[in-house]
């Protein structure tokens, strides 16, 4: 999971709120890591700010949430909205958990760039977030 000029992919990975439960979000790191991306992975509890924060300062290309609590309508939303204070207006911000499928829509018109719900399969996560990574 290269860019054009040949360098890495770099992924941020977080589980914000009070979310304890991190055995999925590291099945993605690892999944990610062995098609070729650098996975920074911040742990769990992270703020918002804390997650954008990682994202500008280590380059990343894609910041990716994992959130099994129910708060992923809040969390997202401030995600997308503080992008701006941390020069990252374009970065593409996803999500995977426990998402209702009625939530999905409002995630994705509200400016998150994917989502994947518990199930979804492991390789087509990846691709997909490959191509969000390495696009122009």
């Amino acid at each position: 999971m290269r860019h054009r000029d040949g360098r890495p992919v770099r992924i941020v990975l977080a589980k914000p709120g009070l979310d304890g439960h991190d055995r999925g979000v590291k099945v993605i790191a690892m999944a990610l890591r062995d098609a070729g991306a650098e996975v920074i992975y911040v742990g769990l509890r992270r703020s918002p700010e804390e997650i954008l924060r990682t994202a500008r300062d280590e380059g990343a290309d894609v910041v990716g949430l994992s959130v099994l609590s129910g708060a992923h309508l809040a969390l997202c939303d401030q995600l997308v909205r503080l992008r701006h204070e941390y020069d990252c207006d374009d970065l593409p911000i996803v999500v995977g958990g426990t998402i209702p499928d009625l939530d999905v829509d409002v995630l994705l018109h509200s400016g998150v760039a994917a989502v994947y719900p518990v199930g979804s399969d492991l390789r087509e996560v990846v691709a997909s977030i490959a191509t969000l990574a390495t696009r122009a």
